[in-house]
């Protein structure tokens, strides 16, 4: 996936939720190696919300919208793969 697609994937999808901190949470995407990397509605990332995995998960699922984009980007796959919230 070229920067510009995974750009897309965190701008232009979705609407925009309730503002936690000034952010609005957009994009959630969690790595192979179980960190999380977290982006808002203007692609800007959120480090209050990244980490690792156990660390943030309650928080961000707490705080996300219901619009937010859930992924999992595993074995060094081009693109994130997006999932449901609940598998997530």
């Amino acid at each position: 996936m070229t920067s510009q697609k995974v750009r897309g994937l965190i701008v232009e999808r979705g609407k925009d939720g309730e503002k936690e901190n000034g952010w609005v949470i957009k994009t959630v995407i969690k790595s192979q190696s179980d960190m999380v990397m977290v982006f808002d509605t203007e692609g800007e990332q959120i480090p209050d919300y990244q980490g690792a995995y156990e660390e943030v998960k309650e928080n961000i699922l707490r705080d996300a919208p219901s619009t937010a984009i859930f992924a999992h980007w595993l074995n060094h796959a081009d693109e994130p793969r997006i999932i449901s919230r609940g598998d997530w």
